[in-house]
């Protein structure tokens, strides 16, 4: 049975994000399968395009650490290398503003994923640079925090701003236990709270997180990583690459082993061949002393068959 996480509730009072789902097809998969917004906040394009221009979508201001930010990009290259999705049909980044609504400050998560939604398609437009919620149609499926201090406010704060948002799973990763003991936690919307889930397995997307010890980035630290249903591993590029690298090697290792055991073999035969031509030799001359012998002795007057009797 799953707890309900008790410590810091979500204030059921408090009014929800206003935002307007957009309803998707979730069998679309590929990039030209997936509908089009066609909802707008805005009374008029005046609005939306005054809107646009007056938005920050980038502040330009540095704050994370050097593990966080690897952190974070070892979950989204690892995804884009390793989830078996159509392409297209899911978005993954790090520092990326959520806005919610135009009337209200994005949330800016350390790692975000989203499916069935597409890359906009001109990063150049201001509108297009960001997680606007009411053009992708939905909040994003999940968000991830990296704890590294305790002002973040990534157990309270945080936590209800995502529940308020809608977003179906939320991840609290504390690698150096600056909240708690428990370093990390999964948490599932259900109604308007978040329930903390004693398995880390996000079930509507098929995917799970784990910790695992390694290096990453010449880093050896326990990171947090993506798992699939069977318990595999997502790859990054560098380790799928040093994977096919070993592959190849042993390749190599297995055709040079051939290549020893052929050229022992070829050896062998022509051992046995030498052995054999050494025998014949030596049995030609063997013939050859009995012939001489044969007829030393018929000048004797001797027949050799005579002496056999």
């Amino acid at each position: 049975m799953a707890m309900v996480y008790q410590e810091h509730p979500v204030d059921e009072r408090s009014p929800p994000r206003r935002w307007i789902p957009v309803k998707r097809s979730l069998e679309a998969k590929t990039l030209e399968e997936i509908p089009p917004i066609d909802h707008s906040p805005f009374a008029s394009l005046a609005e939306e395009e005054l809107y646009f221009e007056q938005v920050i979508t980038e502040d330009d201001e540095p704050v994370d650490n050097f593990f966080a930010a690897k952190q974070q990009r070892l979950l989204v290259e690892s995804l884009y290398y390793s989830w078996q999705r159509p392409p297209g049909t899911f978005l993954a980044d790090a520092n990326v503003g959520v806005f919610p609504v135009p009337a209200e400050s994005p949330l800016v998560p350390d790692v975000f994923v989203s499916t069935d939604v597409p890359l906009p398609p001109n990063l150049q437009n201001k509108q297009d640079r960001s997680y606007f919620v009411w053009k992708m149609g939905k909040p994003p499926d999940v968000v991830i925090e990296i704890v590294s201090n305790r002002k973040g406010g990534e157990a309270d704060d945080k936590l209800q701003d995502y529940a308020h948002l809608g977003v179906p799973y939320y991840i609290l990763w504390d690698p150096f236990r600056r909240l708690s003991k428990r370093r990390l936690r999964v948490y599932e919307r259900r109604g308007d709270n978040y329930v903390l889930q004693k398995e880390k397995w996000l079930a509507s997307l098929k995917l799970g997180v784990g910790l695992w010890r390694g290096t990453f980035e010449d880093l050896q630290e326990v990171w947090l990583r993506w798992y699939d249903e069977d318990g595999q591993l997502f790859l990054t590029g560098g380790e799928r690459a040093k994977q096919e690298r070993q592959r190849a090697d042993q390749e190599c290792q297995r055709a040079d082993l051939e290549c020893q055991r052929a050229e022992q073999e070829q050896q062998r035969a022509q051992q046995e061949h030498r052995e054999k031509l050494q025998a014949f030799v030596l049995l030609e001359q063997e013939q050859q002393r009995s012939e001489q012998l044969a007829a030393k002795l018929r000048e004797l007057g001797i027949e050799p068959l005579n002496l056999m009797e």
